[in-house]
Order: structure tokens, then C-alpha cells, then sequence
């Protein structure tokens, strides 16, 4: 009997991830004031951020379970700075901390330098609505449902 592989694991959701992360990252260096949309992007950034920690939870799990603690814990250590990072984008986001946004955008920069974007954009915008989904997520607006 063969081994069930699966085509999208964490480590691709993770890797796809960072890329929303950094091409988010960028969009939002280059332009010259806070809109709508950046704060979308703020906001994407922290939900991906997560996202990203938990595939991280996972991926140490399986390895906790073949007796690798080591490894786990030097996993965890490396990717921690996407727990910390996430909480400090919702804070800026909720709480319009925007002043403190070019240190957390600066410290970001440092930790995606490494992810090669395409030349063409594959990813589109997936920041849109970003910041709906996490208040909504958060509880500060009640979904309400159409009758």
C-alpha cells in the first residue's frame, strides 16, 4: 500500500502564507498615507500571522509524536516572532495605534527579507476585507443574519 501524500501540507500553506504576508508588507511601504485598504492589509497580516502560528502547532505536533522535542522546540523558537508580530498588528489595527506601525513594519521587513515574490502577482489582492473579518473574529461586530 503507497503513502497518502498530501499536495497542500502546512509547510506550502505556510510558505503561501508568508508571501501574502511580505507582497502585503510591501504594498503597504509604498503607498503615501493610511486608507481603507491599508488597513486591510494591517489586518491580513495579522490574521495570516496566525494562521501561519498555527501551522506551526501542527507541524511541531507530528514531530512531538516521533519523540523529536528538540527539533520542535527550535521550530517554535524560530517562528515565535509570528505570535508577537500578530498580536502587535491588532493592536495597531483595533485600537488606531498608527504611529507605531513604521517599528512593527521595520521589524517585520526583517523577518520576510528572504521570501522571492513572483514578478507577476499570482496572489491578487487577499487583503480585502481583512478588516471586517477581524473584528468579526474578535467579537467587536456582531454578524447579523438577513432574514
Amino acid at each position: 500500500m503507497s503513502r497518502l501524500v498530501k499536495p497542500d501540507g502546512v509547510g506550502k500553506q505556510r510558505d503561501r502564507l508568508l508571501k501574502g504576508v511580505t507582497l502585503a508588507l510591501r504594498e503597504l511601504a509604498a503607498r503615501p498615507k493610511l486608507d481603507e485598504d491599508a488597513r486591510d492589509m494591517v489586518a491580513f497580516m495579522a490574521l495570516a500571522l496566525r494562521e501561519i502560528q498555527d501551522t506551526i502547532d501542527v507541524t511541531c505536533a507530528a514531530w512531538e509524536k516521533r519523540d523529536y522535542w528538540v527539533k520542535a522546540d527550535q521550530f517554535r523558537r524560530e517562528w515565535d516572532w509570528t505570535r508577537t508580530s500578530a498580536d502587535r498588528l491588532e493592536t495597531v489595527v483595533l485600537e488606531d495605534r498608527w504611529a507605531e506601525l513604521p517599528t512593527l513594519m521595520a521589524s517585520l521587513f526583517q523577518h520576510v527579507s528572504k521570501v522571492n515574490l513572483p514578478k507577476r502577482n499570482t496572489l491578487g489582492e487577499p487583503w480585502l476585507g481583512a478588516y471586517a473579518a477581524l473584528r468579526e473574529k474578535r467579537g467587536l461586530d456582531k454578524a447579523y443574519a438577513v432574514k
